[in-house]
């Protein structure tokens, strides 16, 4: 219970700390995160509902490469908020 309590602590500390340059940063990466998320999600979809192996396994790929993309994207963006600060 006390280390719970002082996780909780820290959490509140760190988000007190947190500028509103971090906040917009950190939302703006959230929405990049969703959308190509979403895009990947639709193309794992496609390739689902394909019976060509090939066209499966490219859409997968495709779509592997739109969440990686994303995730960097959004965490150039939040690292270059932090440095900001």
């Amino acid at each position: 219970m006390m280390r719970f309590a002082l996780m909780a602590a820290a959490a509140l500390t760190l988000a007190a700390c947190e500028s509103p340059a971090d906040k917009v940063a950190e939302n703006q990466a959230d929405a990049i995160e969703a959308n190509t998320e979403a895009q990947a999600d639709a193309l794992e979809q496609q390739a689902a509902a394909t019976s060509n192996e090939a066209a499966e396994t490219a859409l997968n790929n495709r779509a592997d490469a739109i969440e990686q993309a994303g995730d960097a994207r959004a965490d150039a963006i939040e690292q270059a908020a932090g440095k900001k600060d």
